[in-house]
């Protein structure tokens, strides 16, 4: 028998490790230049376009948190990596009519932006007797086309969110505006987060910062950030 696919797994398995290591490193330099604990940062790695063998050896390497953004991607390899200890983030646009099958996989979803999604999640957690996280995801930049609620509708959002059976409300996610100083916007984030507790004082989470600009989120405050290309690689879809 062939020891090829063996020794390809064993590449991509010490790919993956110096990867990690390099932006463990980062997140680790990241919370020491800020003053910060390096327990108070959260890595979620996103793997969406990969597939579940390098969940599985993300898995074997201590990561515990993983990031998806297609449905039709993402049931699939959360089923496959079942008898994994994992928790699921999806973090991209959802759907309506995708909310009850994400509802089904997911323990957070970051992507909440209107209150039409709020109540097919909860219907969906409830079908399945689930509990699910949520965060708001707030638009920086007022860009539709990337998705987000704008800043006035927070608060009432979140008071669908943490009314909604099933549904805990989690905090706040973003992503920088394109081509803006992304300390800047992120740094408008943590103070949206500020505001929000003083009405739901459990939703501390903040998910903000990639690849490109995590140090940027952990000085302004994240608690998440979401690293895809920096462990997994220059997306296939990208190449």
């Amino acid at each position: 028998m062939s020891s090829e696919p063996d020794a390809a797994a064993e590449a991509r398995r010490s790919d993956l490790a110096a990867n990690l290591a390099d932006v463990r490193a980062r997140i680790d330099a990241a919370c020491d230049a800020a003053g910060r604990t390096r327990d108070s940062v959260t890595l979620i790695v996103v793997t969406k376009t990969y597939p579940a063998s390098d969940v599985r050896l993300l898995a074997g390497l201590g990561v515990r948190e993983v990031g998806e953004n297609r449905d039709q991607e993402a049931g699939p390899k959360a089923e496959a990596c079942a008898d994994l200890d994992l928790r699921w983030h999806y973090i991209g646009q959802l759907q309506t009519n995708k909310a009850r099958s994400v509802a089904s996989y997911a323990d957070v979803v970051q992507s909440v932006d209107r209150a039409r999604l709020v109540s097919a999640l909860s219907a969906g957690a409830v079908r399945r007797g689930r509990e699910l996280d949520c965060l708001i995801q707030v638009s920086l930049d007022g860009d539709a086309a990337r998705g987000g609620a704008l800043p006035q509708d927070v608060p009432a959002l979140a008071d669908t969110i943490a009314q909604a059976p099933h549904l805990r409300l989690g905090g706040l996610m973003a992503v920088a505006p394109l081509g803006a100083e992304p300390g800047r916007a992120f740094a408008d984030l943590a103070e949206m987060s500020r505001r929000l507790r003083e009405s739901h004082p459990a939703a501390t989470m903040v998910s903000a910062g990639m690849s490109n600009d995590l140090e940027a989120a952990v000085e302004a405050g994240a608690t998440h950030v979401r690293i895809g290309t920096a462990v997994l690689g220059v997306r296939r879809s990208l190449r």
